[in-house]
């Protein structure tokens, strides 16, 4: 089997520690030959896990895309509003892509990158991970069985989880939309993906309604400090304490030993000492109530399918824990499904609910519920084969179809809950 060589724009948490990890999952068929990101530490150790020579180690993107060809695809993980300013030129140079979501906050760039891609004949494909987990794939056959018949309305709810707001949307990079993209785009493309993928339908219109509801200001509780550490009167009662989700964490603070996301994106080795300075020093250490964040901490969108059907979905921030929730109602039955537990309930109208469990059909639930590593080998073989991306693959044409239904959704927020016809996007 061919081994592709593989060039990474971009050493952030997903391009170092997700994408480069599975040329180790993945050896006979991916070899890093090339890495690139601002940050030298991150470079200089992604180099020596991988044996990248030093002339292939670039200081950013733009200087590796600046190379002549180094590599067959390019996996590109720079921030949101980058995407296309590195995607269209490594396209041009000749790299198949596997491009980090979203592909761009900005509806020309969506419709430029489809353009562009189809001109030089490249193969992209867009890290709509949920697609490919053993969890989504079993709902996908269920539902293509026609076992509940044809849907009618879905239920679905995305549990951010309330560190995972305070982590990424509030403190960290995806805080504020001027910056970067807004949240129904950022952390929900992936919703709008799959769920128009699973019922295999066409969005018509869109409306939403949401806000920025607890992380301003005004919401402060009294003696909140502008940073955890600087003597903050109001510490002990307040859950987003930086301290508490770091360091004191049952499950991802370093003091009870955990190592990894998103303990690594606040130093690039996480100890309790250098977690304790990066609070201290850094932007995961500033109160949530006085950061520079705009985008919502709480969403509902409501999506009209061309045939009339309907999906409903509620992003919140509010959550004790992380995942998916999803209810698929049916002209013949239901579908319940809980990410959480890996739990499918199906039941046919009149008859004994059938209960899956998808840890025993399945082995692989690493990263995204088993998403990232099977979205990598994917893609893989597409170039390998060089084959015609199907309708499981995330394509970029297929992709730009959720970016139209979230930034109609976020269009519709903030012309207070106006509904958008998707067409006037496309």
């Amino acid at each position: 089997m061919t081994k592709l060589k593989v060039a990474l724009a971009g050493l952030g948490s997903r391009g170092k520690d997700t994408y480069a990890k599975c040329a180790n999952i993945f050896p006979d068929r991916m070899e890093i030959v090339a890495i690139a990101d601002i940050d030298k530490d991150k470079v200089e150790e992604v180099a020596r896990l991988y044996n990248v020579p030093k002339d292939m180690c670039f200081n950013s993107a733009e200087e590796l895309i600046s190379k002549e060809k180094l590599a067959d695809v390019m996996f590109i993980t720079t921030q949101d509003k980058q995407h296309v300013g590195h995607a269209i030129p490594a396209l041009k140079k000749g790299y198949h892509l596997l491009l980090e979501k979203p592909i761009s906050p900005n509806l020309n760039e969506c419709r430029e990158i489809v353009r562009v891609a189809k001109e030089c004949n490249r193969k992209v494909v867009v890290c709509h991970v949920l697609r490919y987990t053993p969890f989504f794939t079993k709902i996908k056959e269920i539902i293509e069985k026609g076992t509940i018949g044809d849907i009618v309305n879905v239920m679905a709810l995305e549990n951010v989880g309330y560190w995972h707001q305070a982590h990424s949307f509030v403190r960290g990079n995806w805080r504020n939309s001027e910056t970067t993209s807004p949240m129904i785009l950022q952390k929900c493309c992936h919703d709008m993906d799959m769920y128009l993928w699973l019922i295999g339908k066409k969005c018509k219109s869109v409306s939403s309604f949401g806000s920025t509801y607890l992380f301003k200001e005004e919401c402060a509780p009294e003696g909140a400090a502008k940073r955890c550490m600087d003597g903050c009167k109001a510490k002990e009662n307040c859950p987003f304490d930086a301290e508490k989700i770091y360091i004191n964490h049952k499950k991802i603070g370093v003091a009870n030993g955990y190592k990894a996301w998103p303990l690594d994106v606040l130093t690039l080795h996480p100890t309790v000492e250098s977690i304790t300075e990066a609070i201290k020093t850094g932007p995961y250490g500033r109160c949530v109530y006085h950061c520079d964040n705009n985008v919502v901490d709480h969403q509902v969108v409501n999506l009209n399918m061309t045939d009339g059907s309907t999906i409903h979905l509620t992003m919140s921030g509010f959550t004790a824990t992380g995942s998916r929730y999803a209810k698929f109602m049916g002209t013949e039955g239901e579908i319940i499904a809980d990410m959480s537990t890996n739990i499918i309930k199906v039941t046919r109208f009149g008859e004994d609910t059938e209960e899956i469990d998808v840890t025993k059909i399945a082995s692989d639930f690493s990263g995204h519920g088993g998403g990232d590593n099977r979205m990598v080998s994917e893609f893989l073989d597409l170039i390998i084969n060089d084959k015609e991306p199907t309708s499981a693959i995330t394509s970029v044409e297929h992709s730009v179809e959720s970016h139209y239904c979230a930034l109609a959704a976020e269009k519709s927020r903030v012309n207070g809950g106006k509904v958008v016809e998707l067409d006037t996007l496309r």
